[in-house]
């Protein structure tokens, strides 16, 4: 793997070039975005903000001139606005995390950014809700005919409950492809640079009070709530969920590592949150609850 990003880091041409030929690869496997995106990171966390705003155009340009020959003018011209939806993002917060040298700000940022695009839908259209009624049938209708061995039905009460919450899901799921992008460039820079520094910066992840609070104000507006408020922090709620998830996580590894058996507690740890997914709420609770508790010295080992 540390081919790669010594490709990458070679020069501003190399970058570039990983970058665009992995977003078109992306169309037909879109988890590939998440290192043509970290391509982009990597170069902005080393270089700087400039460099890396060199690389996102000219990768941008590259596929927008390339995508001219696998579709038509239209079709360039909304690729290449999606790829600065795709990487301005990772972009800011790969310079938050150069600048600030904080992994823990740039992830709160990172989910402030998908709090932002909540609010400015709702701000946008009062009742995104609606919005989702008329997709969500096209949209199981298009995974109908991509997958015609696996029936996809959706009837009219489970889109009117999904329409609800599609807003926050969609930003969730925005924000935890933020986060893998993030993660893998400060990896692919650890790897040339720092061996071993993402490992530590990671497991040292912790959550401000001033977040927590506005979170745990935001959970409490809900309940207490009804209507469009109600629905509005619930859809909030969905992204910073993920930030707590992530912390609670570095949190738990941090702890079981420090235990004699970590050999295989971590591994079963991640096993048990890829098999038993409720099991992450629980999860972003200890990160939420972290940021007063203290909970890695508080479960630490004696002599650890």
């Amino acid at each position: 793997m540390r081919f790669l990003p010594a490709f990458i880091m070679k020069g501003r041409m190399q970058a570039m070039m990983v970058a665009s030929i992995l977003a078109l690869l992306s169309l037909p496997f879109f988890p590939v975005s998440i290192v043509s995106s970290a391509t982009v990171a990597l170069v902005t966390l080393r270089l700087g903000a400039l460099e890396g705003l060199y690389v996102l155009v000219g990768a941008c340009l590259a596929v927008a001139l390339l995508s001219l020959f696998l579709g038509s003018y239209q079709f360039a011209l909304l690729y290449g606005f999606l790829l600065l939806l795709l990487w301005i993002p990772v972009w800011l917060v790969a310079i938050v995390l150069r600048e600030g040298k904080r992994l823990t700000f740039a992830l709160e940022v990172g989910a402030l950014l998908g709090v932002a695009g909540v609010l400015a839908i709702y701000l946008f259209h009062p009742e995104p809700a609606q919005i989702w009624r008329e997709l969500l049938p096209a949209m199981a209708q298009l995974m109908q005919q991509a997958q015609p061995d696996f029936p996809v039905t959706l009837d009219k009460e489970a889109t009117e409950v999904l329409a609800h919450l599609m807003t926050g899901n969609m930003a969730a799921g925005g924000v935890i492809a933020l986060f893998f992008e993030l993660f893998l460039a400060r990896w692919w820079q650890a790897l040339l640079y720092n061996p071993g520094g993402f490992r530590t910066e990671f497991l040292a992840v912790k959550g401000h009070a001033q977040l927590a609070i506005i979170t745990t104000a935001m959970a409490a507006t809900y309940w207490l709530t009804s209507g469009a408020m109600a629905e509005a922090c619930r859809n909030m709620l969905s992204v910073l969920v993920v930030l707590y998830i992530f912390i609670g996580i570095a949190i738990l590894h941090s702890v079981l590592a420090a235990m004699k058996g970590r050999d295989y507690l971590v591994p079963l740890f991640y096993v048990t949150l890829l098999i038993i997914q409720p099991i992450m709420g629980l999860v972003g609770l200890f990160g939420l609850i972290d940021t007063w508790l203290d909970l890695r010295n508080k479960f630490k080992p004696n002599g650890a």
